[in-house]
């Protein structure tokens, strides 16, 4: 097919959607030129994943996935879902997920193994289908509720096993000089506890906190632009109008989500990547923060406040959060 096209480039026509080719071929008439096309088409669309962990098709968090699809595809976004539930994907990394012969079956390393078969394409279909659908997107919404101060098992699972070494990330490409750093991701989930709850004087803690191994320690560690979390305070016990309210205010949200500033993380570059340094911020860089009010980020805090809403909110161009 190739060689045919590189003699025939392919031409749609906006106003009817339909491809041809110099040749005078129609695409609608010709498997391979409508193979090619719908792949033309495809690449040259936006696309957006949406990844959802609820396992009710009638619960709110549904309601939320369908709503950033409606918005999303009404954008011209090509909108995958992944519903894990639903694909009864599997949670627990382990060797299944190698085709073929390990490396040391005697010593099963899962991140060395799954590193290598990911290098031999011998890695399962369900973690390729899932990297394929993540390389492809320029967005990523995660929608889930909140278990345990964390994502459900399955979504868990999904990192797991999705984002492999060599894929995802190496010693040389993590958090701003990440993988995926030209894509945005972003974590949409609910709480079964109202917002003051989640305070730093709340019984349940700052979620500043609570949100920091994942958007940090996953989505910035891979070099994702992690865009502020949507949080959907308790809506099992808030009345459908709050619901409503909540419903519509995403889907303001969504219509200017990819002009977002990203939220700020500590860049790569103010910290020794050595072993010798110990992969710890530089000296210069500690003396000049002893002059600041707040540490630097939530996990890099130097023993001073933390700054506020360093993961709620996004810095505005003047520099302070909105």
């Amino acid at each position: 097919m190739l060689p045919a096209l590189l003699t025939h480039p392919l031409r749609l026509d906006f106003r009817s959607g339909r491809f041809s080719c110099s040749s005078g071929l129609s695409a609608d008439k010709n498997p391979d030129l409508k193979a090619a096309a719908a792949h033309t088409l495809s690449m040259a669309q936006k696309a957006a994943l949406i990844v959802f962990a609820h396992q009710n098709p009638a619960s709110f968090n549904a309601a939320l996935r369908d709503a950033a699809v409606q918005e999303l595809s009404a954008q011209g976004f090509r909108v995958t879902v992944s519903d894990l539930y639903a694909m009864n994907f599997r949670a627990s990394a382990t060797q299944d997920d190698i085709i073929g012969d390990l490396k040391n079956p005697d010593h099963f390393q899962y991140g060395d193994e799954t590193m290598r078969a990911w290098t031999e394409g011998r890695l399962s279909d369900d973690i390729t289908t899932e990297q394929r659908k993540l390389q492809e997107a320029q967005l990523i919404i995660f929608q889930f509720p909140l278990y345990w101060f964390s994502v459900p098992a399955v979504l868990k699972g999904w990192f797991d096993r999705v984002l492999t070494q060599g894929f995802a990330f190496s010693l040389q490409k993590i958090y701003s000089k990440g993988v995926f750093k030209d894509k945005k991701a972003l974590l949409s989930f609910t709480t079964g506890a109202p917002e003051s709850m989640f305070q730093s004087d709340g019984i349940d803690g700052d979620i500043n906190v609570t949100l920091w191994p994942l958007q940090n320690g996953i989505l910035n560690f891979c070099g994702f632009q992690v865009l502020a979390p949507q949080i959907f305070w308790d809506p099992a016990h808030c009345p459908a109008a709050v619901r409503a309210q909540m419903l519509e205010g995403w889907r303001a949200r969504l219509r200017g989500l990819l002009t977002e500033r990203p939220l700020t993380f500590a860049p790569r570059e103010l910290f020794d990547l050595s072993f010798q340094g110990g992969f710890r911020l530089r000296p210069e860089v500690k003396e000049e923060q002893k002059a600041q009010p707040f540490g630097l980020s939530t996990g890099h805090h130097l023993g001073k406040p933390l700054p506020p809403d360093d993961q709620t909110r996004a810095p505005s161009a003047g520099g302070n959060r909105k």
